[in-house]
């Protein structure tokens, strides 16, 4: 493409030539481009999760009380220790990128396959660990039940602990039929009948007098109520879900609509819908650029091991790729604060 000039001063504009503006080759100028829109894209998703979340900052589940499972660790509270995990090893992939890239600059062919292929080895081991997630928030752990209100039910014994369903719901001779398409009216169908019906889990509540309800709604503890002094109403950091008396748990649970078990896009057993509806759409989102990532790393590997770049003289394609790593990495920080952390 031939360089254009101004009519008035001769003055040579970038045409798109073998010229490189701001001393970036086309190459990394578009790469930035990309992760400039990029980085908008994911602002926006994240500023709609922050004003979903303090719209509805009363029944907004507790992420240390949703993210408390560990491998090889069941039955474990662990909160939020293997999100931290997950953390560390994205963040130490993107040193390992910075090495390669930096060995790229000094020609060293066999440090750049060194740390690319741990640059990969990071991405895999967050790609699966983020499916591992997925899978222990999309099953649950305890279980809960919605009221014809749409509010949700929880259950704890009288310290508090959370208590699963399947501690005290009882078995009934019961018989429930699954709504298909192929049985049902007009063609409806039904999701998958949970584990337990509602009549089973109010026999059971019956049955444990020391089991209690609480509901999804939040509220901070402050220092007057711990003392019961009115001097000093600073509120505390600790936030808690009301638990109710025997007496309005058994009248809650008398408006018992459904059993929810786990989580998806229509409802979830932690609290407020939309938190999961934003848990699978950002982390999702964020998941697919990592695996793109872990992909396009894959590819670069291989071109290192066959020395194309060696022959180029040039590992400007690492460097490249680099970018798009660290960018990865470091909304995924935000993603971790916003998300995990706030």
């Amino acid at each position: 493409m031939e360089t254009v000039t101004t009519a008035n001063s001769g003055e040579k504009i970038w045409g798109g030539g073998d010229t490189q503006p701001m001393g970036a080759s086309y190459g990394k100028l578009m790469m930035w481009f990309f992760i400039l829109s990029d980085a908008l894209t994911f602002s926006g998703f994240l500023a709609a999760y922050g004003f979903s979340r303090f719209k509805f900052i009363e029944t907004w589940p507790l992420a240390d009380e949703v993210f408390t499972h560990f491998p090889f660790m069941h039955g474990v509270s662990a909160p939020m220790y293997y999100v931290a995990f997950m953390t560390f090893v994205l963040i130490f992939s993107s040193v390992t990128m910075v090495l390669a890239v930096d060995a790229g600059h000094q020609m060293k062919k066999d440090k750049v396959v060194l740390y690319m292929f741990l640059t990969i080895i990071g991405g895999l081991i967050f790609v699966g660990s983020q499916a591992w997630e997925w899978k222990n928030f999309i099953k649950g752990e305890y279980g809960a039940i919605e009221t014809k209100g749409g509010s949700l039910l929880q259950f704890v014994d009288k310290e508090g602990h959370r208590v699963a369903l399947a501690d005290f719901a009882v078995r009934l001779p019961e018989e429930r039929v699954q709504l298909t398409r192929s049985e049902g009216k007009w063609f409806m169908s039904e999701d998958a009948l949970p584990t337990y019906s509602v009549a089973e889990v109010e026999a059971g509540f019956k049955a444990h007098p020391d089991l209690l309800v609480r509901t999804e709604v939040i509220y901070e503890e402050s220092a007057a109520d711990k003392s019961n002094a009115t001097i000093n109403h600073e509120l505390t950091k600790h936030k808690h879900k009301t638990i109710l008396t025997r007496a309005e748990s058994e009248k809650r649970l008398s408006q018992a609509k459904l059993v929810v078990e786990g989580a998806n896009l229509t409802r979830n057993e932690y609290g407020s819908k939309l938190f999961a509806d934003f848990f699978f759409f950002i982390t999702g989102f964020h998941g697919f650029h990592v695996f793109s990532g872990v992909i396009i790393n894959i590819i670069i590997f291989f071109n290192v091991l066959i020395g194309t770049y060696e022959k180029r003289k040039s590992y400007e394609m690492v460097e490249k790729v680099g970018l798009y790593w660290h960018f990865v990495d470091l909304v995924w920080v935000f993603v971790f604060t916003v998300f995990y952390l706030v």
